[in-house]
C-alpha cells in the first residue's frame, strides 16, 4: 500500500511538470544583492547622482524583479523621515568597448548610446527600465512566469559596444529641516534656489520640483539643529533567469500624466511625438475656493497606443498626497488602478504619513489586450487640501507581444 501511494505521488508529479516546458518547470531563479557606491549625506543635504557601470547581472537573461531601499553602513534600513528616497532609476547604456570607463560624463557622445525602454515619452525622458521612490519597500515588482524583461541579447547590442547599467539615486536628508514635506517636494524657497544646476534662471512661476533640489543643495534647517554626517547606500536585489525559448519578453512602457501629446491627422503615437513634463504642481482647494470634489485634484491625459500586446503588470508612481492612479479605455472600462499605501508607524516601510507602497495589477493572462490605435486615459488623483509641488503621475506597464 505504501509503495502504491508513492507511485501515485510520482505519477502526479510527472503530470504536473509535463504540462510545462521542461526549461520552465525546472528553471533556476537567480538572486543577487548589490550596494550602490557610497552616498554621503548631512542634515538637510540633497544627493542626486548617477552611478555608472554599477554591479548588475550579466549575460543573456530575463529580469524577474528589482527591489531597492536605502540602508546605512551596518545594512539597517533607513526610515523615510531621516532620508527621503525621492526616486531611484535603473538605466541601460551601451558603451563603446575598450574605453576603460562607463562614466558617460567622461566620454564623447559618440561613445555611448542609451538603451531606453519602449516608450511612450520622448527620448531622454523617463528612459528607465525600473524606478520607484518612497513606495519602494511595499510595491511588488515580480514579473510572473513565463514572462521576463530580456537584457543582454547580443542581437540588440550595437556592434563594438557593450551593455552597461547606471543607477540614479535622489535622496534628501530631512533630519532637522524646517518643513519636511516642503523639502521632499523640492520647494524652491526652502532651498533658496532661483537658478537650476546649470545656472539658468528659473521662471518666477516655477515653485518647486527637481530643478530646485539638485545635487548638493541644502534645505532650510531649524535654527540650532546639529546632526552628524552619515553614509548610506541603495541596496538593490535583482532576480533573473537565463533566457531561453520558453520565456516571453515583456516590454516596459511608462505613461506620464503631464504628457503634452495631442492627436493630429498624422499622429502615430511614437516617442518623438510626445513631450513629457514629468512633474506638476497643484494649488490648495482652500486657496482656489474649489471644494466641490472633496479637495481632490484630478488630472488626466488621453494617449493613443502605438503598440499592441497583452498587459501582464501595472503600477502607478505618485508622491505625498497621492489618492490613486488609473488607466482606462475611452468607454470608462478600467485597465488597471494603483492605489497608495500610507504608513502608520515608525519602522522603515511603515513611516506614518508617507506613501510606502503602491498597489499593483497582475491581470489574468490574455484578459487585458491593448490594440494599436487604442486610446487610453491616464488619471492621477491627489489630495489638494494643501498646495503641492513637484508631483508625479507616472504609470508603468509591462506588455507582452504574445501569450504562452
Amino acid at each position: 500500500m505504501k509503495s502504491s501511494s508513492l507511485g501515485w505521488l510520482f505519477l502526479v508529479a510527472i503530470l504536473v511538470t509535463s504540462s510545462l516546458p521542461l526549461s520552465q518547470a525546472f528553471r533556476t531563479v537567480n538572486t543577487s544583492v548589490f550596494l550602490s557606491p557610497k552616498i554621503e549625506l548631512e542634515p538637510g543635504l540633497v544627493s542626486n547622482k548617477y552611478y555608472y557601470g554599477v554591479d548588475f547581472p550579466r549575460g543573456h537573461i530575463a529580469l524577474k524583479s528589482f527591489n531597492a531601499e536605502i540602508v546605512d553602513e551596518a545594512g539597517n534600513p533607513v526610515p523615510l523621515y531621516d532620508t527621503y528616497l525621492h526616486h531611484w532609476l535603473v538605466v541601460r547604456i551601451f558603451v563603446r568597448k575598450g574605453l576603460g570607463t562607463s562614466d558617460i560624463s567622461k566620454l564623447n557622445s559618440s561613445d555611448y548610446i542609451f538603451g531606453r525602454n519602449s516608450g511612450l515619452c520622448n527620448d531622454g525622458v523617463l528612459d528607465q527600465f525600473f524606478g520607484l521612490g518612497s513606495e519602494t519597500r511595499r510595491t511588488a515588482t515580480h514579473i510572473p512566469d513565463p514572462y521576463g524583461i530580456e537584457i543582454g541579447n547580443p542581437a540588440e547590442i550595437p556592434s563594438g559596444f557593450e551593455e552597461t547599467w547606471a543607477i540614479n539615486v535622489h535622496a534628501i536628508d530631512t533630519r532637522g529641516v524646517e518643513d519636511t514635506i516642503g523639502c521632499n517636494e523640492c520647494r524652491c524657497d526652502l532651498y533658496n534656489v532661483t537658478s537650476d544646476a546649470s545656472g539658468r534662471p528659473l521662471s518666477p512661476n516655477y515653485k518647486g520640483g527637481l530643478l530646485c533640489c539638485y545635487d548638493g543643495r541644502r534645505c532650510r534647517m531649524k535654527e540650532g539643529f546639529n546632526g552628524m554626517n552619515r553614509t548610506v547606500y541603495l541596496r538593490y536585489t535583482v532576480e533573473w533567469v537565463d533566457m531561453d525559448r520558453s520565456i516571453i519578453p515583456a516590454q516596459v512602457y511608462i505613461f506620464d500624466v503631464t504628457d503634452l501629446w495631442k492627436r493630429t491627422r498624422n499622429s502615430t503615437g511614437i516617442n518623438s511625438e510626445h513631450n513629457c513634463q514629468v512633474e506638476y504642481d497643484i494649488e490648495s482647494c482652500r486657496a482656489t475656493g474649489s471644494t466641490r470634489n472633496a479637495c481632490i485634484d484630478d488630472k488626466r491625459v488621453s494617449l493613443e497606443m502605438p503598440f499592441s500586446g497583452y498587459v501582464i503588470y501595472g503600477v502607478g508612481h505618485q508622491h505625498f498626497g497621492a489618492a490613486g492612479s488609473s488607466l482606462y479605455w475611452q468607454g470608462g472600462r478600467v485597465l488597471c488602478s494603483s492605489l497608495p499605501i500610507y504608513g502608520t508607524g515608525e519602522k522603515a516601510g511603515n513611516e506614518a504619513g508617507y506613501v510606502v507602497g503602491m498597489s499593483t495589477c497582475y491581470p489574468k493572462p490574455g484578459s487585458v489586450k491593448i490594440t494599436k490605435g487604442d486610446t487610453l486615459i491616464l488619471e492621477s488623483k491627489y489630495s489638494n487640501i494643501q498646495q503641492h509641488t513637484g508631483l508625479m503621475g507616472l504609470f508603468y506597464l509591462l506588455v507582452a507581444d504574445k501569450l504562452p
